[in-house]
């Protein structure tokens, strides 16, 4: 990947249409008339063997006549001619270029892939409607129109809805910064312009029509790092299983279930929209709106009716109604009627003119008790629809608290609203058609603000004294994967050393090979006690009767035992049976009952499910009915995981379960996270069911699938977890033993308390001026970081009560095409000249050089004399700079070929 190749599509110098044509409703004519009347001022230049001019510009018969290499090439021919046209291209030293030519034949496809990555050259399409970019009047497509110039950018795999979305945000007069048709995405993807937008300053937003992705973890990492400073609009078709099947055809990509894409969503900080009705809503509003400080929201109205139902629409979509205190409401009656509504919604009665909404608007700024308003109007002949949206735009321009305040609009009704609507629109307030339109654009800011929250937020840390036995866990797995068939499916009675390695609590479960060892040991579980058929060849015991539960005396016993074999030999009669597993049972109905999965999903690989669905055991229909979470987990996560789950109701608290602990369900949900980072081997787990009453949790039955890890290519995370072999002991020149290690979510905290106990000197030396107290949000950023772009060892010592302390940090941040890493280092004022320094940014040397990046570089201040020698001992070209007071280094990583 490289973001310097992409340049080249959005703002060229020089551009080739290959297959330049005079005949009308051929691609290369409707290409060349937009390029021209678009107004690109670098050279135009057709390529054509029938036609001497194309528009009036002069054509060349063949690429190798052009007289300049072109930055940027549209090919616009039949595929079969595109292999011989990327060789000419290649050539001629053009790395760019664009294929509107719709795939027909999968093996000429397939070469084109192939033969564009041998030669360099970097391919949006095939399929692809081309590229807008308004700033730089450049339109490289085949739209019926152009796009008007603004700060959201689109990017499509459907060249269908690029054409709607752009029709529509041109009659609302919405613009764009970058309007994208990916095509079919098999060469420039998501990820890369996700990264190359994430750099221009003219995009505040994006919006993605997506049918698939290839590479759930670049996607990821890319959104991720986007979401935290530009907000990110998805519109995922595919929802349904035929639907998604449909979807990867359209793009030739895989399909994956559709709650994994929306875990995954949530987890970047994006925000997912399901229809283009409500996508048009979002852009609307992600253009004018701002930024959202807080959830509550008041509604202004002169029809009561119209004020109920955006309040029905908001509390079914789990929104907050703003609450009116008395000074407030006393306020509003000095300028409204009597008979208004002295609540929220704020109906001011239907004859309310300009200035009663005036007022009342005015008032309830003032006030600081609304994080957002909706301004409602219903068409009334005692209600001037076009006066009264000219009188609040005045009390909007004019109101010191304008940024702060979320305002939205929504005039009903069709001629009579047509004109208040223009004004709003011009005036860059959204406005919408319906009072469910006005709270689903609302509700669209509410969840991208929470989805950004949940990306900052603070995890809680499991215990310190909690050690997991990863050697008796990953002795267990070894033992049984089947040397032959390098894989294994486990029973209950197998899974129990691995998970109770991991501190999670099984019931009593013995293995028998005969119907007289079961009686034997029965005495020693206890009754009542299921007993449950074991064989190679049966999975899902329950499904051929294989199990029988509340056992309460050797009696029962025997008569299950003979009972169970009889059906399973008359069920499958081929299949081996090998004795019984006997449980002690637990009583049920006590508490809350879950079933906790890791499944593999085709695109984002392994996911953590939860759900009560006992049966279901097909990835579509398992998943239907659960939550799903991508790993890895940590407590955070797993409690949102959980809220969800209760929230959508696919978890149901009975009431006999209401003083379940949170913490124990969170905790138990962060080790099966931790046990299928440290094994790999594991691509399938079925704990059915969990049963947790009060603060304990008890796994009851468990099914466990094992594949080597020398075969297991599909168990990918979609998320880099936390890199553990990246830890590593050291001493420091006093003999003091610390630890270094990469900085993690949970370190907020002590990562905080180093921050703050840094001397003034030091701060500014790192920081190069003189700042406060971190911010939350600040310190997230710090610690909460995405392994895949940037990298921070801290270095730590364990207290008398084993608690880490934090003593220094070396961070670097990495281009995404891994060509230089920048980093930054800080060691504690009383720690220094102990050789903290030279071990943390060794580290980091090491560390880089494996990542393959090519040279490492840091700033430091003049006067940071240390820094500058110890970078100078490790190689470092150390360059001081008088004018502008700072001191550049730089270290070639890798060794550079001639």
């Amino acid at each position: 990947m490289s973001l310097l190749t992409l340049k080249a599509f959005f703002n060229p110098k020089s551009i080739a249409v290959i297959g330049a044509s005079v005949a009308p409703h051929r691609a290369g004519y409707l290409v060349m008339n937009n390029l021209l009347s678009g107004g690109f001022n670098g050279p135009i230049l057709p390529v054509s063997p029938k036609y001497p001019a194309v528009h009036g510009v002069l054509a060349y018969k063949s690429i190798n006549q052009l007289p300049i290499p072109p930055e940027l090439a549209i090919i616009c021919t039949n595929e079969c001619r595109i292999p011989t046209i990327l060789q000419a291209l290649a050539q001629k030293d053009c790395k760019s270029a664009i294929v509107v030519t719709t795939e027909n034949d999968k093996k000429i496809a397939e070469t084109i892939y192939q033969m564009a990555k041998a030669l360099g050259i970097r391919l949006l399409g095939m399929s692809s409607l081309g590229i807008i970019n308004p700033f730089a009047q450049l339109n490289a497509s085949l739209a019926h129109c152009n796009a008007l110039q603004g700060n959201i950018a689109f990017i499509s795999q459907s060249a269908a809805v690029c054409t709607t979305v752009l029709d529509w945000a041109n009659s609302k007069e919405i613009g764009f910064s970058a309007f994208i048709s990916l095509g079919d995405a098999r060469n420039i993807s998501f990820a890369e312009l996700l990264d190359y937008l994430a750099r221009d300053s003219k995009t505040q937003s994006i919006l993605l029509y997506m049918d698939s992705i290839a590479d759930a973890r670049a996607f990821l990492s890319a959104a991720r790092a986007i979401s935290q400073h530009k907000s990110v609009l998805v519109i995922k078709s595919g929802r349904s299983l035929p639907g998604a099947k449909a979807a990867s055809l359209h793009s030739n990509g895989k399909y994956g279930h559709d709650s994994v894409y929306d875990a995954a969503f949530k987890r970047a900080g994006m925000l997912r929209v399901y229809d283009l009705h409500e996508l048009f809503a979002a852009v609307e509003t992600l253009a004018y709106a701002n930024y959202l400080h807080g959830e509550r929201l008041a509604i202004i109205t002169n029809g009561g009716g119209l004020g109920v139902l955006a309040v029905d629409d908001l509390m079914a979509a789990g929104g907050r109604l703003a609450e009116l205190d008395d000074g407030l409401i006393t306020r509003l009656d000095s300028c409204l009627p009597t008979n208004w509504s002295r609540n929220n919604p704020i109906d001011m009665i239907g004859d309310a003119d300009p200035k009663r909404y005036a007022s009342a608007l005015t008032i309830l700024m003032d006030s600081g008790q609304a994080d957002a308003i909706l301004i409602m109007h219903s068409p009334s002949a005692l209600s001037d629809s076009e006066g009264t949206a000219q009188a609040i735009l005045a009390v909007i321009e004019k109101h010191p608290k304008r940024k702060q305040v979320n305002l939205l609009t929504n005039w009903t009704g069709e001629e009579a609203a047509k004109p208040a609507r223009r004004l709003f629109a011009k005036a860059r307030i959204p406005t919408l058609r319906t009072p469910k339109g006005a709270i689903t654009a609302f509700m669209h800011l509410v969840q991208y603000r929470r989805n950004k929250k949940l990306l900052m937020e603070t995890p809680t840390s499991i215990p310190d004294n909690l050690y997991y036995d990863l050697p008796a866990a990953s002795q267990s797995i070894k033992a049984l994967v089947n040397p032959d068939s390098l894989s294994a499916k486990l029973n209950t009675f197998q899974t129990k050393p691995i998970l109770e390695a991991y501190h999670l609590h099984t019931v009593k479960t013995v293995q028998v090979s005969s119907a007289e060892e079961a009686l034997n040991k029965a005495k020693l579980i206890g009754f009542p006690l299921a007993v449950k058929i074991n064989s190679p060849d049966i999975v899902y015991k329950s499904l051929v009767h294989g199990v029988m539960l509340n056992i309460n005396s050797e009696h029962e016993l025997d008569l299950a035992l003979k009972a169970i074999t009889k059906r399973v030999k008359t069920l499958l009669p081929d299949a081996r049976l090998s004795g019984f597993t006997l449980q002690k049972m637990v009583a049920s109905g006590l508490g809350l009952e879950l079933r906790v999965m890791i499944k593999q999903d085709p695109i984002f690989g392994p996911v953590i499910a939860v759900s009560q669905e006992s049966d279901a055991r097909e990835l579509y229909t398992t998943l239907d009915n659960a939550v799903v979470a991508l790993p890895p987990l940590n407590m955070a996560l797993a409690r949102y995981l959980m809220i969800q789950g209760i929230k959508e109701k696919k978890i149901k608290v009975k009431k006999a379960a209401q003083d379940f602990d949170m913490d124990a369900v969170c905790l138990m949900l962060t080790k099966i996270s931790q046990m299928l980072l440290d094994n790999r081997e594991i691509i399938d787990l079925d704990l059915n069911p969990v049963l947790v009453t009060g603060k304990k949790v008890t796994i009851l039955d468990s099914q466990m699938h094992l594949l080597h890890s020398e075969v297991c290519t599909q168990n990918k995370f979609a998320i880099s977890p936390y890199p553990k072999q990246l830890e590593e002991r050291a001493q420091l020149k006093n003999g003091e033993q610390i630890l270094i290690r990469p900085i993690r979510a949970e370190d907020e905290a002590r990562h905080q308390v180093f921050d703050a106990a840094l001397s003034a000197e030091d701060r500014y030396k790192r920081y190069f001026s003189q700042r406060g107290k971190m911010s939350h949000e600040e310190m997230a950023m710090l610690t909460q970081i995405d392994y895949e772009r940037e990298m921070a060892f801290i270095a730590v010592r364990f207290n008398e009560s084993e608690q880490q302390e934090t003593l220094a940090v070396i961070r670097a941040t990495i281009d995404p095409d891994n060509i230089e890493a920048e980093f930054a280092m800080i060691v504690r004022s009383d720690l220094q000249g102990l050789g903290l320094g030279q071990i943390l940014l060794e580290k980091l040397i090491q560390y880089q050089k494996a990542k393959g990046t090519t040279y490492l570089s840091g700033m430091t201040m003049l006067s940071n004399v240390g820094m500058a020698s110890l970078s100078k001992k490790l190689g470092f070209v150390v360059l001081r700079d008088m004018e502008e007071g700072v001191i550049n280094m730089r270290l070639a990583l890798q060794k550079q070929t001639e």
